[in-house]
């Protein structure tokens, strides 16, 4: 269906999700899965692996430098890679400290639950090209996609729009089908502006 991933919610407490979703995802789909999580301790690392994760998300804003290397390094070791996700200029600076994990920027406002990719578009242009971006959050339609795209994004993590779609496959379909072209990184202000 044109998805290259799964992301998996199985934090109970907020979005009812839970680790028999990341195992039911894994028989299901047999495509990587994300463990999309408040992870702050090795403990959930393990978990991760353990239930059939092959990437983990760590939210930059939650997580010390030292916590942030020590749960890197934790994931690397166990095989699992790391969506680092920053919300803003000063978590990207610190995200981009740590080698090999994946750039997730957050489009939504963790204090006010607004959303605007315009926090993608910002920042974008500020990750190095040899690094993975991914987009995440307010992703509304093919449009967006190929917006973000444009300014350098490699891929997308969209939720709430797939899951609204009584046909989850063909939602997915019509925001990837065809792949749309990313552009090279680093994108100017003036591109950005050509854009929106």
């Amino acid at each position: 269906n044109g998805a290259r991933a799964v992301s998996v919610l199985t934090e109970e407490d907020h979005f009812r999700g839970s680790l028999d979703d990341l195992r039911s995802a894994a028989a299901d789909t047999g495509l990587p899965l994300l463990r999309k999580d408040f992870i702050v301790d090795g403990y959930q690392i393990y978990e991760a692996r353990v239930w059939g994760a092959s990437a983990v998300l760590l939210i930059a804003a939650l997580l010390s430098d030292d916590r942030l290397h020590d749960l890197t390094g934790l994931a690397f070791d166990l095989g699992l890679d790391v969506l680092l996700e920053v919300h803003d200029a000063a978590e990207l600076a610190r995200a981009l400290s740590f080698d090999g994990v994946v750039i997730g920027v957050n489009n939504r406002d963790l204090r006010s639950f607004e959303v605007s990719l315009e926090t993608t578009l910002e920042l974008a242009g500020r990750v190095p090209a040899e690094r993975l971006l991914v987009g995440e959050s307010g992703i509304r339609g093919r449009t967006d996609v190929e917006m973000l795209a444009a300014c350098g994004v490699d891929a997308v993590l969209v939720g709430e729009t797939i899951l609204r779609d009584a046909d989850v496959g063909q939602a997915v379909r019509s925001l990837m089908d065809p792949v749309p072209v990313v552009a090279t990184r680093p994108v100017g202000q003036a591109q950005r502006e050509d854009l929106r």
